[in-house]
């Protein structure tokens, strides 16, 4: 038997198991969390989007990155006009988010003055 690694993956295969292999794999619980927060209906809507959209951030990544090898021969955080791109679904994701919970926590504020006064 193999020793496990604190998130249940072998020691030997997560030390043999290149980024692109640990991005991949790390895909599967982020969309388990989409599937189980959408289904709760408990989401803020527009943080929900914001989740949703760090996906498109993901899939925009990847291909980005396969481009920047081809075309430049460096790696995507080496190619500053390509990176920032794919980094702006990063942070319209981020903003989503927090505004999301921003609204929300307003709403949650309002409605507990309103059943005070």
């Amino acid at each position: 038997m193999l020793p496990v690694g604190g998130c249940g993956v072998p020691v030997k295969l997560a030390l043999t198991m290149n980024k692109e292999s640990l991005f991949a794999i790390s895909l599967f619980p982020y969309l388990g969390f989409l599937w189980f927060v959408t289904r709760s209906g408990k989401m803020p809507l527009l943080a929900l989007i914001g989740f949703y959209v760090l996906l498109i951030f993901v899939f925009i990544t990847i291909p980005a990155g396969i481009y920047a090898k081809i075309h430049y021969g460096q790696e995507l955080a080496n190619v500053d006009w390509l990176h920032g791109s794919a980094e702006l679904f990063l942070t319209l994701s981020n903003i989503l988010v927090v505004l999301g919970f921003r609204q929300a926590i307003l709403a949650k504020k309002e409605t507990e003055k309103g059943e005070q006064g």
